[in-house]
């Protein structure tokens, strides 16, 4: 049985990971690292172990580690892309800085790890459709730039030390549970909130501005899955693109007025968010993960977006 710690349990995909981490291994083989400033809810606290572990202090990571005999590392760290432009020595600092602390403990007490990369580490200069597994990646965003630094860092812990280091490139992941934290994808889910309540939702993103997303539940069975496969099967690490779904603002719009035909929605672009968005593929190509691990998503926009607005609904009465 694994003993694993997830650090950045209360993110918005931490939060749901943890969970699902914990209905499948146990709750007392499941940690909850999170720290003070965001603290975990009630569910996650009760539910199982939880420690204060700040990514960027290794002695916090080392003691967790020692204490529950961890084996199974799953790093979500960071700062979201619109959030780390405006501070970009911090998300150097925890993205990259944080992650070489534990992939020496990791080097050390033979922790596998899963760091997440991103859409973001493309950039202009890449495919933008179907956008291959092994292709350029110059991002020209911090938040870009430490996914791609974190790629490579990972697979030189793996090629140098042999640590367990796998990852997948997740796109946009829209959340029935957690609310959004400050990424360039947001809208996707904030457009759903705004359909349930009953209210106009004004779109950051231009019409016609296609990105990959993702559901939820596929998304953790992603992260899940990809730690759980056969390592002799894998070719690649650090990290497979794995796709779903891309859509447009007026494509998701389209979706939700089918559902709420009285549903509005007006444009005011905000240029940071577009020009982040610009840069990233308009659809990813997941041959790879398909081939190597079997990978294989459950929800298209229209099944997600029946989903989304149930439990919503449910929730926000």
């Amino acid at each position: 049985m694994k003993n694993i710690l997830v650090i950045g349990s209360t993110g918005q995909i931490g939060s749901e990971l943890t969970m699902e981490l914990r209905k499948r291994y146990g709750n007392e083989h499941v940690i909850a690292g999170y720290i003070p400033s965001a603290p975990p809810t009630d569910v996650l606290m009760e539910s199982g172990p939880s420690e204060v572990v700040d990514i960027t202090c290794t002695d916090m990571i080392l003691d967790v580690v020692k204490k529950y005999h961890i084996d199974a590392i799953y790093n979500l760290a960071a700062l979201l892309s619109v959030v780390a432009e405006s501070k970009p020595q911090l998300a150097w600092h925890i993205g990259i800085d944080g992650l070489f602390n534990v992939l020496e403990i990791a080097r050390h007490y033979n922790c596998s790890v899963f760091t997440p990369s991103s859409i973001g580490s493309f950039g202009l200069d890449t495919p933008h459709v179907k956008t291959p597994q092994d292709t350029i990646q110059r991002p020209r965003t911090m938040y870009g730039v430490t996914k791609v630094t974190t790629e490579l860092v990972s697979d030189y812990y793996y090629n140098k030390y042999g640590v367990d280091t796998r990852a997948v490139r997740f796109p946009g992941i829209i959340s029935n549970v957690t609310p959004p934290g400050g990424g360039t994808t947001d809208y996707a889910v904030d457009i759903y909130y705004s359909a349930v309540k009953g209210e106009e939702f004004v779109c950051p993103i231009k019409e016609g501005t296609l990105m990959d997303m993702m559901y939820m539940p596929d998304a953790l069975h992603a992260a899940i899955s990809l730690m759980e496969a056969d390592p002799s099967r894998l070719v690649h690490r650090n990290a497979f693109n794995i796709a779903s779904m891309s859509f447009a603002p007026e494509t998701i719009y389209a979706e939700i007025k089918k559902h709420k035909p009285d549903f509005k929605m007006r444009y005011e672009v905000d240029p940071l968010k577009q020009s982040i968005a610009d840069s990233w593929p308009d659809s990813l190509d997941d041959t790879c993960a398909r081939n190597e691990w079997d990978w294989k998503p459950q929800y298209n926009l229209e099944t997600m977006t029946k989903d989304m607005l149930e439990k919503l609904s449910a929730r926000l009465k």
